[in-house]
């Protein structure tokens, strides 16, 4: 994934995947869609989040996940 969008500094959240420049970990945005919120309620919660890398990150899971299941 993009370091513009996601990145690991072991100084920094324990080395959790967060959002490049910010303290908020990406789990969070998937966490809160597993819970039925909104990506609305999510960038209220989290500002420093903007919609276009919220969203980024999202379309970049779906695309790994394709690239990585297997063919049956």
């Amino acid at each position: 994934m993009d370091t513009y969008l996601v990145s690991r500094n072991p100084e920094i959240m324990s080395g959790a995947l967060c959002f490049t420049g910010t303290r908020v970990l990406v789990k969070n945005l998937f966490d809160y869609l597993e819970g039925a919120s909104s990506l609305e309620e999510f960038l209220e919660d989290f500002p420093s989040i903007s919609r276009e890398k919220a969203v980024a990150v999202l379309e970049a899971a779906r695309e790994r996940l394709s690239a990585d299941a297997p063919a049956t």
